[in-house]
């Protein structure tokens, strides 16, 4: 079956200083995935973490280890195998508190361990002792006196399948041990990956957001500049009205002109008439008449006058609210083409994005 993980997270790993036995040395540069592992053959379980292309914790857990909480995210313990103190620094003390109560899970399912292991060897030593026959451990065996009888090649043939067996067991340890590191590696790796497809779900979910709000964003831009175009129509209107009247204006001159000129030749008659020398009294009459319509021109006069300065007012300010909308629809305009740039540099980025994955 071989060593099977039960346990992971994520931590910064450290080790002790040998020299000072007091400052950390950091053992990654980032947060590596520390997991525990059960070798169910040997009944062993161990805390190995990778870094790279190397095995930075290979601890093997005993009942006698102890993991203490220094801090709300940082917890240690003492490996004396390796001859040295390990640290952890988590992101969050919950997962302190998950991998602490691990190791007390861990260190307990060893002691037991450790406590069958014992009774069995309890049991098992009597029987050995009773049906083996006493031998003198200090004096070696001699197979210089009778090398050809059949109890000295026995023991060398039961000595070397020891040395095989014990041979055959290291290269399975060894196997098992660099399966156990590979198995460390692609857990960290598949963490990774996680973490990566993590990111990029987020980054999409956000890029996805945006789009949308960009879009109303531009669905508003585009009510708005209807709007503006609607009223820039209104305002063309206003303008071929306002070039109606400018030709009405024109027609008052005309008529103006056309009443000087008549005024004109009333004053020629009247001078004619003078040279004459009429009836005063007819003279008289005709000049009351004339005075009258002249007194009505004049009121005309100041009528067609107002009405100019009026249309000349309403002209200069439907020029000048032209000019502001006109300036209002350049800026909305240009800041459409700003946004439709970056809609689609949005495009062209999750275009890449979705590529990559």
């Amino acid at each position: 079956m071989g060593e099977q993980p039960i346990f992971s997270t994520r931590a910064h790993v450290f080790q002790i200083d040998p020299a000072t036995k007091r400052n950390w040395i950091p053992a990654s540069k980032h947060a590596a995935v520390v997991s525990y592992f059960y070798d169910a053959t040997r009944n062993v379980y161990r805390i190995i973490s990778v870094g790279g292309a190397k095995a930075i914790i290979n601890s093997t857990i005993t009942p006698n280890m102890t993991f203490t909480k220094t801090s709300q995210k940082f917890g240690q313990w003492a490996d004396s195998r390796a001859n040295t103190v390990y640290g952890l620094g988590f992101a969050s003390e919950q997962q302190l508190s998950q991998f602490a109560e691990k190791f007390h899970e861990v260190k307990e399912a060893a002691r037991l361990a450790r406590d069958k292991s014992q009774d069995k060897i309890e049991l098992t030593n009597p029987a050995v002792s009773l049906t083996s026959p006493p031998q003198d451990l200090c004096a070696p065996p001699s197979l210089s006196h009778s090398s050809n009888g059949p109890g000295e090649e026995k023991l060398y043939r039961s000595q070397s399948a020891d040395i095989e067996l014990t041979s055959e067991k290291e290269r399975l340890k060894k196997m098992l041990s660099e399966g156990s590191v590979c198995e460390v590696q692609w857990e960290a790796e598949f963490f990774t990956l996680q973490d990566n497809n993590a990111k990029l779900v987020a980054a999409l979910q956000e890029a996805n957001t945006n789009v949308e709000q960009w879009k109303k964003q531009l669905a508003a831009y585009q009510e708005e500049t209807e709007r503006l175009r609607e009223r820039v129509a209104e305002l063309e209107s206003q303008k071929l009205q306002e070039a109606c009247s400018e030709s009405g204006k024109e027609d008052l001159a005309r008529s103006l002109a056309e009443l000087e000129s008549v005024m004109k030749a009333k004053d020629e008659e009247i001078q004619m008439l003078r040279t004459q020398k009429p009836d005063m009294r007819e003279l008289e009459s005709q000049r009351e008449e004339t005075v009258r319509r002249m007194q009505e021109l004049e009121v005309r006069n100041a009528d067609l006058e107002r009405r100019l300065r009026l249309s000349d007012e309403s002209l200069s300010d439907s020029l000048t609210e032209r000019e502001r909308l006109q300036s209002e629809v350049q800026k909305i305009v240009e800041l459409l083409d700003v946004k439709l740039f970056e809609l689609n540099e949005l495009r062209q980025a999750l275009v890449k994005v979705a590529e990559s994955n």
